[in-house]
This record gives structure tokens, sequence and C-alpha cells, in this order.
């Protein structure tokens, strides 16, 4: 009797988080106390990453970094870095699904404990209180296929010089 073929991954789809974990978290505040002398209107900035590690067959580590700076005027008010990761074991996906999976459905996951993370550590840094917003991991992964799209089609991606 043939056997049925299974799907790309080994049999039937699994997903499972095994775990959550700080991985990094560093805190900087080069200008103060002087920083604390002046008017508070920083200007923060943003930056997010992810890095997908294969672990073994099925198993993966996620890391969602986000780094926020803000600076009041010209001056540094303070850098926090967040690495919060999670083991997570996938199999029996299609190969395309994996990318939706570790790239928006994981980091959608990770996001909250960055934000506690950023949250606590900022305050504890003696500045008032900063919470970070949702973020959108669907629209930030179809802006990367769109960009990876257009590198491969030969045309290049706009620069701003």
């Amino acid at each position: 009797m043939a056997e049925e073929p299974k799907p790309q991954g080994g049999g039937e789809r699994q997903f499972a988080l095994r775990t959550v974990y700080l991985k990094d978290l560093s805190f900087e505040s080069p200008n103060v106390p002087a920083i604390f002398q002046g008017e508070w209107k920083p200007e923060t900035a943003l930056h997010l990453d992810i890095k997908v590690n294969q672990l073994d067959e099925h198993s993966h580590e996620v890391v969602l970094t986000v780094t926020v700076t803000a600076k009041a005027g010209e001056k540094t008010a303070y850098v926090v870095e967040v690495q919060q990761a999670g083991i997570v074991m996938a199999q029996g996906f299609e190969q395309q699904e994996y990318g939706p999976l570790f790239y928006v459905y994981c980091p959608s996951i990770l996001f909250p404990y960055v934000r506690q993370a950023v949250t606590d550590v900022v305050a504890k840094g003696g500045f008032p209180q900063l919470v970070l917003q949702h973020i959108n991991f669907d629209a930030i992964y179809a802006q990367k296929l769109a960009e990876k799209a257009e590198g491969k089609d030969g045309g290049e991606p706009a620069t701003t010089h």
C-alpha cells in the first residue's frame, strides 16, 4: 500500500511556545544629572530587529530587539535596549508559512514583554514613564517583502541623499 505524501516539515502542523526569556537588557543615561536640569521635551527614536536562530530540526529561538533612544536637544537622555527571546517549536508548515510565523506572530507574542521591560527600566532610571505603542508586525513584514521583491526584480531601492 502506497503512503500518502506528508506535508513539508514531516507531518501534522504543530506550534508551541516553549519559553520566553529576557536575553539582554541595557540602560544608559550618559548625561545625568545635567539632563534633569533642563526642560523635559524629549525626542525618541525606536529601532526594531528580529533574528531567528535554528536550534534543531523543529526548534527556533526568535529574538526581538528594541532600542529606544531619547534625546533632549542635542544631548542623549537615555538609551535602552531590550532583547526579548522565545524558543518555539514549529513543524508541519509549508516553507512560505515560516516567515509570517517567525517575523509576525512570534514578535507579536514577545512585544508585550519588551514594552513592560522598557517602561520599568526607564522609570527606574528616573525618567518619566515611557509606554511603547503597539507595533504592526504584519505591516513591517509586508514592507520587507516588498523591498526584497524590488531588489530581486533588478530595480534599485530608492535612496535619500
